[in-house]
């Protein structure tokens, strides 16, 4: 039940939508009870239009002692307006105010289910907002670690089983319950002793039911695992379409997809049939229980020994049937609710995943690179996987510093914490002598352009792309970055220029094209910090060269940490740090490393970096 409330916490402010609910639904509770108990006055009169009863002199005709003998007084207005206005004016009264009362029970009705889909929407917005936030603002460490499908299996999926299932079972708590004691007291007051013994019968059918739901839970769970896995195989294939085709994986990939699709519907199947168990059982038993009441009470009425006449009985009878319904939803409810419970702890791990990499109260704020950036003594590890050791460099304003050395050596570790995507685990980095853990990330970060090796594009138009971030970019500057990164002129050749969609992460252009979008996304920021990963090796000669060129212009006057793969940049950088296994081996400028003759030597003499 903590998850439940929980959950329920993003329906707030509930109250706005609780009260009138509340209202709408006493209402329709009312007046649909008493469509149903209006069939005793109906039958009442028809009884007496055959001649099938002793007709009272309407002296006999006495008013009930107390308000709560419905039947009673049913009984009285149906034999009033028989004998004062006739059996065919009577039965007209009586169809009027049937007619009204459906009237009313259905108008407000309609009202509080359009009450209760606003709070179910208002819900989903909260939840979905809150998840994503949350997401969104986690340390980059975390999606390290994490399938990208189950992530998207929760923000989407999840959510709105929550939605569909847990707010629903909020509808049912309020409506449901109320309809059930209207119907109750309506039966006690038109006959207690009958009433008694059905309500002997209600906890059998009660025990039944639990026993159907009990394992829903876990298997909802179960389900919800699998569907994860699915979701994040079907970005994975999606993804990597080239790479599976070029490989001749298609089988595997399909064996992989199609066989946890297999186990998913398993469980699903293995769900719903519990799920749908409960609603035949439940109506089983009702029928059951209407059943035993009529042999019980129709032989009470039979042998005269009964406190109903034979149109109160048969009005019991239609009131009884029903209260089934309410009892039946509730157990409908009872049982999905535990798809949304299971749904929900989920989505609130999610939503209590901390982020690791956060502000400190009053953070300082930047709006300017002054002098150096510095490490001191830095240490990383994932978890328990050492990634840098005993990190000492300066990065001065206004240098170039390449980072080289093997796969696997820590570059890109070593430049991801400059602008704080994860936290040191040891040791501090300082920016213009301040540790930037007493900055505020985002003004660290407007300080800072990045350009990845792989290009990191949106399904969108190109001016968004450059401009993302950027929300009042103009027209001239968008182009005049573009010019810069050497796009202007293939942008104005696409079929509708800057406005030009370019597809699922930039499916419709090259890749020479997408990097240099990427690089006048990078230009437009202008940052006096740039972070890059120069990787060109996967393009063509003249690609390469003009987004080579376009890299050149982006790191003048400019303070540039560049993982190299080229010779020329290297030769040109101000500094070079060579690392190795997470620690720095060497420092210095491409003479003194070639005279130094150390690992930077053998790399180039082993033609790890490419010629210009």
């Amino acid at each position: 039940m903590k998850t439940y409330f929980r959950l329920l916490s993003f329906a707030k402010p509930i109250e706005k939508y609780a009260i009138p609910y509340i209202i709408c639904t006493f209402i329709t509770v009312i007046f649909g009870t008493l469509n149903l108990a209006l069939l005793v006055p109906l039958l009442q009169v028809l009884f007496k239009g055959t001649g099938d009863v002793d007709l009272q002199a309407p002296a006999a005709i006495t008013k009930p002692e107390s308000w709560l003998d419905f039947g009673d007084w049913f009984t009285y207005y149906a034999d009033r307006l028989y004998f004062d206005l006739g059996p065919y004016e009577a039965l007209k009264y009586v169809c009027i105010v049937i007619i009204t009362s459906v009237f009313i029970s259905n108008l407000f009705r309609y009202f509080s289910q359009r009450i209760m889909e606003n709070l179910r929407i208002h819900t989903l917005l909260n939840l979905r907002k809150a998840v994503f936030n949350n997401v969104m603002n986690l340390h980059m460490g975390y999606f390290s670690n994490q399938r990208k499908g189950d992530i998207i299996s929760k923000i989407a999926s999840d959510v709105q089983v929550v939605q569909f299932s847990v707010t629903a079972t909020l509808q049912v708590i309020f409506k449901e319950p109320l309809q059930l004691i209207a119907y109750i007291v309506v039966l006690f007051s038109l006959s207690a002793k009958l009433t008694l013994f059905s309500m002997l019968v209600i906890p059998v059918s009660a025990f039944v039911i639990s026993r159907i739901v009990k394992k829903l839970k876990s298997q909802a769970k179960e389900g919800q695992e699998s569907y994860g896995k699915m979701i994040s195989y079907l970005d994975e294939a999606l993804s990597g379409v080239k790479i599976v085709k070029a490989f001749n994986a298609a089988d595997f990939v399909k064996n992989r997809f199609n066989n946890e699709s297999s186990h998913y519907s398993k469980v699903m199947r293995r769900m719903v049939r519990r799920q749908q168990m409960g609603s035949p059982v439940s109506e089983l038993l009702g029928v059951a229980m209407v059943a035993i009441i009529l042999l019980y009470g129709g032989n009470l009425v039979l042998n005269g020994e009964g406190d109903l006449t034979a149109s109160q009985f048969i009005g019991y009878i239609a009131i009884f049937s029903q209260v089934m319904r309410p009892a039946k939803a509730l157990t409908d409810s009872f049982s999905n609710v535990h798809n949304g419970i299971a749904a929900g702890e989920r989505v609130l791990e999610l939503i209590d995943e901390k982020n690791l990499v956060e502000d400190i109260e009053n953070a300082e704020k930047v709006s300017t690179f002054q002098s150096a950036i510095s490490f001191e003594n830095v240490n990383f590890a994932y978890g328990d996987k050492q990634i840098l050791n005993d990190i000492n460099l300066n990065i001065e304003k206004g240098q170039t510093v390449a980072l080289v050395g093997p796969s696997g050596g820590g570059k890109s570790t070593l430049v991801d914490l400059i602008p704080r995507f994860m936290d040191v685990t040891g040791g501090e980095i300082l920016f213009d002598g301040k540790n930037i853990k007493t900055l505020n990330q985002d003004s660290l970060r407007a300080l800072i352009g990045t350009v990845n090796q792989e290009s990191i594009l949106f399904n969108d138009t190109i001016f968004n792309n450059i401009a993302f971030g950027l929300e009042h970019a103009t027209q001239p500057e968008v182009e005049a970055a573009a010019k810069i990164a050497n796009a202007h002129e293939f942008i104005e050749k696409t079929p509708e220029g800057y406005q030009t969609n370019i597809g699922d992460r930039g499916s419709k252009l090259s890749g020479g094209q997408r990097q240099r979008i990427c690089i006048a996304r990078a230009v437009l920021k202008n940052p006096p910090i740039m972070l890059l990963d120069e990787a060109t090796s996967a393009l063509d000669t003249e690609s390469e060269r003009l987004v080579q060129d376009a890299l050149y212009k982006l790191m003048e006057n400019r303070t540039t940490v560049v993982i190299a793969h080229r010779l020329s940049t290297i030769q040109n950088a101000d500094k070079i740090v060579v690392l190795d296994a997470g620690r720095i081996v060497e420092v210095g400028s491409h003479s003194q490393l070639i005279n130094h003759n150390g690992l930077y030597k053998r790399l180039i003499d082993m033609q790890q970096f490419v010629e210009a």
